[in-house]
């Protein structure tokens, strides 16, 4: 759990700067040129920086570990802050394609320059080495902060790849295109956006675990011949993980001490087993056995 946090603490820092970095020679090369593709990812890297901060602040809450108030920690900061993500993203894509809009309008030119060239490749080689590194820390950890960096990151990529064409097709006199570029880059962030907004909704409002880890469990009940039957499965999401509870049915016939010794070792081993489960909690109830 710990190095879980200082990963993302890490992660969500090296993502600040490189941003902030980018962010800045984008918006003075897009404001220069007047092209609006680049103007449009430096809107993305405003974008990136409030994520990474967001990133820092929800996995700095999200670490700490359970109180009086809190009874089950803090893990839902998480997607809190991937929601507030989400909605920045968003309000991101309709400021661009305003902005985009209003260029083709009001017929603006856009000035051709080397450096267009020179930041859409130092801006791919950055984001593409952001996105292995997030990736990675992705897999290994399982925090959606780190996984809606990763799918940005990796957006980046595609999205100033765009932005470079762009460039090289203005030298050419096709001003369309920049605006066009512009225009699907706004949609891109949008897309990304709605998805993290999904993902972030469905912990928030309580979503069940899928299928495929309630079998899991399922699995593990039904090693026990003991249990006789299962009702009452509920699951919640705490942070990135569930607390699960239902109720088994044993042989009436048992002690208090046995009936519940079966409970105990099979909450250990769902704990144990199953990775995405925080906290099992199995309530035993007696049936008549013929």
């Amino acid at each position: 759990m710990e190095n879980r946090y200082k990963n993302t603490n890490r992660a969500s820092m090296i993502g600040i700067i490189c941003n902030l970095f980018l962010l800045v020679i984008k918006g003075i090369i897009g404001i220069i040129s007047n092209s609006q593709s680049m103007i449009a990812d430096a809107f993305n890297s405003f974008g990136d920086v409030f994520s990474s901060i967001m990133t820092y602040i929800g996995n700095r809450i999200s670490s700490k570990a359970a109180d009086d108030d809190h009874n089950l920690g803090h893990g839902k900061a998480e997607y809190i802050y991937s929601f507030l993500i989400s909605i920045a993203m968003l309000l991101t894509s309709i400021s661009v394609i305003k902005n985009a809009l209003e260029t083709y309008l009001y017929q603006k030119e856009i000035q051709f320059s080397i450096y267009l060239l020179v930041v859409s490749i130092i801006t791919i080689t950055i984001k593409f080495i952001l996105y292995l590194y997030t990736k990675e820390l992705y897999k290994k950890d399982n925090n959606i902060l780190i996984e809606a960096n990763s799918k940005d990151h990796r957006n980046d990529c595609f999205i100033t790849s765009l932005t470079l064409i762009s460039a090289i097709l203005g030298l050419f006199g096709y001003r369309i295109i920049d605006i066009i570029v512009g225009i699907l880059i706004s949609i891109w962030i949008a897309i990304t956006a709605i998805e993290l907004f999904k993902k972030s909704y469905d912990v928030l409002m309580d979503k069940s675990m899928n299928q495929e880890t309630k079998e899991k469990v399922y699995q593990l009940i039904n090693k026990h011949e003991e249990v006789k039957r299962v009702n009452h499965f509920n699951s919640t999401p705490v942070g990135y993980r569930y607390q699960i509870s239902f109720t088994i049915f044993v042989d009436g016939s048992l002690t208090t001490f046995e009936s519940h010794d079966i409970a105990n070792k099979l909450e250990r081993e769902i704990e144990k087993e199953i990775p995405e489960i925080y906290l099992t909690v199995i309530h035993v109830n007696p049936i008549r056995i013929k």
